[in-house]
């Protein structure tokens, strides 16, 4: 249960650092960003677990960490991408 808790505050942590890194005008919630940064986590998490075998996929390591960070500056591309997309069909 812990393991999930800390995750989920790492991945808060991870979207936030994945809003800075992003250039340009994010026009995204920060829930949204940080809701992308838990979800970029548990990507981390997965695929650092793929690498070390005495991981879970709840532990983030050094690798996963730099994996999640990754995936979450993706995630918040994508986002804002598919975001950008939807208001210029309004116009």
């Amino acid at each position: 249960m812990f393991q999930i808790l800390g995750l989920i505050v790492v991945g808060l942590i991870i979207g936030a650092l994945a809003r800075l890194i992003k250039p340009g005008k994010q026009r995204m919630s920060i829930l949204a960003t940080l809701l992308l940064g838990v979800v970029g986590a548990f990507i981390g998490g997965f695929i650092g677990s793929l690498f070390n075998d005495e991981t879970s996929i709840f532990e983030l390591n050094v690798v996963g960490f730099i994996i999640a960070v990754v995936a979450a500056v993706l995630l918040v591309g994508v986002a804002e991408g598919l975001s950008g997309r939807s208001n210029r069909a309004v116009r």
